[in-house]
């Protein structure tokens, strides 16, 4: 009996998630990743060299959405619990502005309620309490029939919805609702920096994104062995259910044959055939050509305007005195409207940018490891998306460097660098990591009331290819990722299995649990 076969270019999250999916429902499943090891943008990155050496997340240092993984799991018939060693955050984050002091988020609304209350007043208390409550509504409307589902139209998204389709806030910005309802313009910026999970600006992107505190309210938890561990797990689940995973395999071209998707070259000549084939690369290197001619028609490349933030990340292993860093700290600019015009109008770095610190050797309350003892940490700051046009010069990576670090010093905090133990990727190593991006970590930038629509559709237009990964439907993240790769996997069973010509929605199962 013929088993059907599938081909997944790249072994990020969605390609994971959808091998899994997909084997789990009997199909024969290859995923051929360009790297020497699988994970997307969920990196190992190794600093150091001998008994000096360290390796550390170089990518996405959050896990939210827990649910997404326990269903992809389940659904295959494993438990990703016992997959995956986790620990449940009590304390999400620590902010800090100056020398004003630090104000700390938690899982329990009531904690981050007081602290705000301490921090901004009791009136700021209550709005927060009231934001929290608006956040879950959005979250709750647009669950099923946006995260869950394949691609929605716009007008099928409206006529769904109805009148409660305004209650999710696509015609206001995020900047100009939080200004609204906070009195203390912090508390602003704090829920403002959302925007940049999805790689955006506040003062562009739509006040939708404000669920994004009701998601981390759900739960943020820590993956022993860093976030690198996840793709692991991931990749171990896949070959448990016979997925051929293939590394340092990079594809030159993608064929069509008879109007449909049947066959990849890779760069050393090999050529293998499938019944269908799925894309987990960002979108734009479709459009762009990175494929050949014969997929050019499945995505557009987002042009420079249009695309996300990208980012200059330094690994570091180095010594801290002063501010009690926790597992996720943010030191905030003096001037975030200077950042984002910098950034996206004007293509240029930050006077004064925002860095955000993932401090691998603590826990997420800052258990502090010993004071003699250099720390692993991931440091991060916005960027251009220009690194397929700019390269960074040397003085110019040092003046960025130079500007984080004044950053983090009016906070308190000092960091002592060793360049032997740093390791930086700017936007041009981003570009080369992940092509046609210029950098871009999120895709195009969700800078309008309806840009989610213009997301790539995970079914493409040519029978037999399909797109998992942030760049497309539902969109960036860790979970929305692999919401993407279930999704993608779901709608190539349905056409295998459906002898209609009609397109069909396609919705995941399961609830939600949070």
């Amino acid at each position: 009996m013929h088993k059907d076969s599938v081909l997944i270019v790249g072994g990020g999250v969605g390609g994971l998630s959808a091998a899994l999916a997909l084997a789990g429902q009997g199909l024969d499943v290859t995923i051929l990743e360009a790297q020497p090891e699988i994970g997307g943008k969920m990196r190992a990155v190794q600093v150091g060299q001998g008994d000096d050496q360290a390796t550390m997340d170089g990518g996405p240092t959050v896990f939210t959405m827990k649910w997404v993984f326990d269903e992809l799991f389940d659904e295959a018939g494993l438990n990703f619990d016992e997959a995956v060693a986790l620990t449940k955050a009590d304390l999400l984050a620590r902010h800090a502005w100056d020398d004003t002091g630090h104000l700390d988020l938690f899982a329990d609304l009531d904690r981050s309620a007081d602290a705000i209350g301490a921090f901004c007043g009791p009136q700021d208390a209550k709005n927060f309490r009231d934001f929290a409550k608006e956040a879950a509504e959005i979250y709750r409307l647009l669950e099923k029939p946006f995260l869950r589902s394949s691609k929605p139209s716009m007008l099928g998204m409206s006529m769904g919805l109805g009148t409660k389709g305004f209650a999710v806030k696509p015609f206001s910005t995020l900047w100009k609702s939080l200004s609204s309802r906070f009195r203390d313009p912090r508390l602003v910026q704090l829920f403002g920096r959302y925007s940049t999970y999805t790689g955006a600006s506040p003062f562009l992107a739509p006040a939708t994104l404000m669920l994004i505190a009701h998601v981390e309210l759900a739960g943020v938890w820590l993956v022993k062995g860093g976030m690198r561990a996840l793709a692991q797990s991931l990749k171990a689940a896949c070959q448990q259910k016979s997925v051929t995973v293939r590394t340092s395999c990079p594809v030159d071209r993608i064929e069509v044959e008879g109007g449909r998707a049947r066959a990849v070259t890779l760069k050393s000549g090999e050529r293998l055939t499938a019944d269908a084939i799925m894309v987990n690369a960002d979108a734009s290197a479709l459009g762009a050509g990175l494929f050949g001619p014969d997929v050019i028609s499945a995505a557009q490349a987002v042009p420079t305007e249009k695309r996300s933030l990208a980012a200059i990340a330094w690994t570091l292993k180095a010594k801290i005195q002063g501010f009690p860093l926790v597992h996720h700290s943010v030191f905030f600019g003096r001037d975030y409207p200077e950042e984002f015009e910098a950034v996206f109008r004007q293509h240029r770095y930050p006077n004064d940018p925002t860095v955000y610190i993932c401090a691998q050797d603590r826990s997420a309350e800052g258990t502090t490891p010993p004071a003699d003892d250099a720390e692993r940490m991931l440091m991060v700051i916005n960027a251009p998306p220009v690194g397929d046009g700019h390269t960074l010069s040397d003085k110019e990576m040092q003046a960025c460097l130079d500007r984080s670090m004044n950053r983090l010093q009016a906070c308190g905090l000092s960091v002592t660098v060793d360049p032997a133990m740093s390791r930086p990727t700017d936007p041009r190593g981003f570009n080369q990591l992940f092509p046609a991006t210029g950098g871009a970590l999120y895709g195009r930038a969700n800078h309008a009331p309806f840009a989610s629509f213009q997301r790539p559709d995970n079914r493409t237009a040519i029978p037999g290819l399909y797109l998992a990964g942030g760049s497309v439907h539902p969109g960036p993240g860790v979970p929305m990722a692999a919401l993407s790769g279930r999704i993608a996997a779901a709608q190539l069973i349905a056409d295998r299995t459906s002898m209609r010509p009609s397109r069909q929605t396609v919705t995941i199962g399961g609830t939600l649990t949070a």
